[in-house]
């Protein structure tokens, strides 16, 4: 079915990224050979009232007002535009080359990128209990690409197969070891894509090899999660069965006790769902600063003197800091640390409370130097410090783009 593919030369490649949520589809064209992006956007409010296109072609940008009935309208959409000649970058849409899925979870099946082929797809439906709120989307997305690029080939790449690597110990929990058996429940992980694409970004920055480094990165975000990542491979990581454990978040609560979902349930009489709503929609950052989700708006009512806005700066800064102290014991120490991500890549007093206070760890903070990083490549440490701390902004779009790539070249066995 893909023969022909292999004929092409990969630094002419030009991959297609589709990220595809259950209202949304986010792309990327990548032209391979020199790494860059030709063409984004963004359809969003797919089947709802007021959907919308927004792209970016080069320099052009642009947004589009209309129905977007389904996923397949909206794929159809975004190439339109692609080969349009007037806005686009492409003349046909056999200039693509091939397709690279975001798949959020694999279970324990897949601990690599695959192939897509109708088994792969079968598999991916079984896998919904695990992730009932994203693999859907994503599967709705793969059919919506093989219908309009038939004979394209196309790659699935996991948030959580580079967290395979994690030894029983970490992954599993401390319940009836039935409940794994039978149920497969165990500690996934997610944001694996981008914990590893900073991860070896972080090796080339500082010039050694990524298999002979400790490192912790730190995605840090609406969603967020950290890595323990000890010579190449993910040892243990903050997000567990779902996405909501870990690291207090946007409005996710990360780590509690699991007594108080029952305790609320008992007391305020709700039932699953609304419990479900509770820890996953209204609560982290939100949920303690009554403000917002965005750290920007709670700093801002920080700075005016919104108390609960400072305890939930404070609280998110805290648990960071705790990880990190956890996970340099659990790798007996650490060579670098990454930040990366929405607040990761931005947020100048959220880095600084996390490493300030902590130069025992040979982590000799530099608040000059973070003062002056936003949002691009920065070093926060200072020379001498022995742990390098660097702030990465990721590009998941770019290692779902390597990791298609890399599997079409292992089945041409180069």
């Amino acid at each position: 079915m893909y023969n022909f593919f292999f004929n092409i030369i990969e630094e002419t490649m030009k991959i297609f990224i589709i990220n595809s949520g259950s209202s949304s589809i986010k792309f990327q064209l990548i032209d391979f050979k020199n790494k860059e992006v030709i063409a984004k956007g963004l359809c969003e409010r797919i089947g709802l009232d007021n959907s919308r296109f927004k792209y970016s072609l080069g320099d052009k940008k642009n947004i589009i007002e209309q129905d977007i009935k389904d996923h397949s309208e909206g794929i159809d959409l975004i190439i339109n535009t692609l080969i349009n000649p007037k806005t686009g970058v492409i003349k046909d849409k056999s200039e693509i080359d091939a397709v690279g899925h975001r798949v959020v979870h694999a279970g324990e099946i897949y601990s690599k990128t695959v192939l897509i082929d109708d088994e792969k797809i079968e598999v991916f439906k079984k896998l919904i209990p695990l992730a009932p709120l994203h693999n859907p989307p994503n599967i709705i997305g793969i059919e919506a690409v093989r219908k309009h690029l038939p004979g394209i080939p196309m790659a699935a790449v996991f948030d959580t197969a580079f967290h395979q690597t994690m030894p029983e110990y970490a992954y599993m929990y401390p319940i009836p070891y039935e409940y794994y058996t039978k149920y497969k429940i165990r500690r996934y992980g997610f944001h694996g894509t981008s914990h590893l694409f900073v991860a070896k970004e972080g090796a080339k920055k500082i010039g050694r090899p990524f298999n002979e480094l400790k490192i912790i990165s730190c995605h840090l975000g609406n969603g967020s999660s950290m890595a323990a990542i000890k010579y190449g491979k993910s040892i243990d990581t903050t997000m567990g069965f779902t996405p909501l454990e870990g690291l207090m978040m946007g409005t996710r609560c990360g780590d509690i006790d699991p007594a108080i979902p029952l305790f609320l349930q008992e007391k305020k009489g709700c039932n699953s769902e609304e419990v479900n709503m509770v820890f996953n929609r209204m609560s982290g950052i939100k949920g303690i600063s009554g403000v917002s989700s965005d750290m920007r708006d709670i700093e801002e009512a920080a700075e005016a003197g919104n108390q609960r806005a400072e305890l939930a700066i404070d609280m998110f800064s805290y648990r960071v800091k705790k990880y990190l102290g956890a996970y340099i014991a659990a790798m007996n120490g650490v060579d670098l640390i990454i930040f990366t991500a929405g607040i990761g890549e931005r947020d100048i007093i959220v880095r600084e409370r996390v490493l300030s206070d902590i130069d025992f760890l040979g982590i000799n903070f530099d608040k000059e130097r973070n003062d002056n990083v936003f949002g691009e490549f920065g070093v926060i440490t200072k020379d001498e410090s022995l742990v390098t701390v660097m702030v990465i902004p990721t590009n998941e779009e770019l290692e779902i783009a390597e990791q298609t790539v890399k599997v079409l070249n292992s089945l041409n066995g180069s």
